[in-house]
């Protein structure tokens, strides 16, 4: 990239800080990253990747990714940062596409449970102990873990969101949060959701987005879902929602209803916003032409590890809703059910139960499991046009992954390389709106032995269940 020719004003004696504020002449980049390995997308969004990469960064944006040498012709700047990322891959960094942040608190509480009985007898009990503290913590301890993992954007559906906002805000990293809500509050719970999501919305310097967020079909009545979409449609909010999260919901709802999940969110209005699905692992192929009459924008978050969990039969549709042009988003689930944030893995488990699911070896390959990684996880959560590949004017949300160690050695295929060799823990840096929040695996904005000792302290209080008290009974 050339630069323009230096002013009269911009003497070779002058200071960086002059040439910098002279007129024609660029501001230093606020961020240079060499010799890397670039994942890049084509215009017909496949995946490649450039070698002896150099990213430049300014204003929090993608400058430029080129190659080999590159002139970078800015005033030195003691701001800059620069890192050398020889041996290592930069990617945009991963989207964690429907998570409950919090839960992280409850990890391990209730294994090896059907799901009915891990909700009514351990985790709504529980939660309803939850107080603000409890949240502030969870989260802190949730955005450290999937820093480390490559996360720089989540989308959360939980209680205490004002908590979930400012402790986003601290982290460094991006979020799509939502205020869930269920009929059961009444309209509160409702108009509270609309409120946190206008208070919130854009805020952290842009990396705060919002949504409507009700709880399921099952838990929110069909005039609230029908509210909710009114709503959503005024104000130019995301609707996320858990639907047809497994086969036996849809068969309850189609028996006492006589319509599917999908359905009933068709009849309120729900498929003509911007809609995120959680799971949909119970989607039938009844609903395959009402998703496709849609005319909002709608995805699918998959979180594989917690369908093997609760021994689901079915799985998130993959292949049917891309072929709908419907984006599935990787997720994890709260951490109360997978036990784990880590992406890296949903990525891994998404390509290998999608192959056993078909039944065909080719289906989904590593390119395409990688996709479903980046842009089809930022359009899963309203951010396609901003974040999701390493481009110019996209907003500089990069990490760099090592893959010198032993277990990725040696690289015949980069992408299979990263999706089914490489782990969460190979992230050496994760970068959000161009600012390093980890390098060389140091958190840089969160202190997790002083999370851990603290939550460790009110743990008693919190796991006690002897009050008998749930905040809803799971029954759909």
């Amino acid at each position: 990239m050339t630069s323009p020719e230096p002013t009269p004003d911009a003497t070779p004696n002058a200071s960086a800080d002059d040439r910098a504020n002279s007129p024609g002449t660029k501001a230093p980049a606020d961020l240079i990253i060499t010799r890397c390995t670039a994942l890049v997308h084509d215009d017909h969004e496949q995946i490649g990747f450039v070698e002896d990469a150099t990213i430049v960064v300014r204003g929090g944006r993608i400058e430029s990714v080129t190659t080999g040498p590159v002139d970078v012709d800015v005033p030195a700047a003691e701001h800059t940062v620069r890192i050398d990322a020889r041996g290592q891959v930069a990617m945009p960094g991963l989207v964690n596409c429907h998570t409950h942040a919090p839960m992280v608190t409850l990890r391990g509480i209730a294994e090896d449970l059907p799901i009915e009985e891990w909700f009514n007898d351990f985790v709504w009990p529980i939660e309803s102990n939850l107080q603000e503290k409890d949240v502030e913590l969870g989260a802190r301890l949730a955005c450290a873990e999937m820093i480390r993992g490559g996360v720089t954007c989540f989308a959360d559906h939980y209680f205490s969101m004002d908590t979930v906002a400012a402790v986003t805000a601290e982290s460094g990293m991006r979020a799509n949060l939502g205020q869930a809500f269920f009929s059961s509050q009444g309209d509160e719970g409702r108009e509270q959701s609309l409120d946190f999501a206008l208070r919130h919305r854009d805020t952290a310097d842009g990396r705060i987005t919002t949504s409507l967020a009700p709880h399921a079909p099952y838990t929110v009545e069909d005039a609230d879902l029908a509210a909710t979409a009114r709503l959503a449609r005024e104000h130019g909010l995301l609707v996320h929602i858990h639907a047809s999260e497994n086969r036996d919901q849809a068969d309850t709802s189609l028996a006492r209803h006589g319509r599917t999940p999908i359905e009933v969110l068709a009849d309120a209005g729900l498929l003509d916003t911007d809609l995120l699905i959680a799971h949909g692992t119970g989607i039938k192929e009844r609903d395959l032409p009402v998703l496709a009459g849609a005319t909002g924008r709608i995805a699918v978050a998959g979180a594989p590890r917690g369908y093997l969990k609760f021994a689901w039969p079915t799985t998130t549709p993959v292949r049917a809703l891309r072929e709908l042009g419907i984006p599935v988003g990787l997720a994890t689930d709260g951490a109360a059910s997978n036990s784990s944030l880590d992406v890296w893995e949903s990525m891994a488990l998404t390509a290998l139960v999608q192959k056993f699911t078909e039944g065909d070896p080719r289906w989904l390959t590593s390119r395409q499991a990688l996709h479903h990684a980046t842009l089809q996880s930022a359009r899963a959560v309203g951010l396609g046009e901003e974040i999701g590949s390493l481009a110019p004017g996209r907003r500089a949300d990069i990490i760099l992954v090592d893959v010198s160690g032993p277990h990725t050695q040696p690289v015949h295929d980069l992408a299979a390389t990263l999706v089914h060799s490489a782990r969460s823990g190979d992230v050496r840096t994760t970068i959000v709106d161009g600012r390093v929040i980890m390098r060389d695996r140091e958190l840089l904005t969160l202190d997790v032995p002083a999370i851990v000792r603290e939550m460790n302290e009110r743990m008693p209080a919190l796991i006690d269940r002897s009050h008998g008290k749930r905040i809803q009974d799971y029954d759909t």
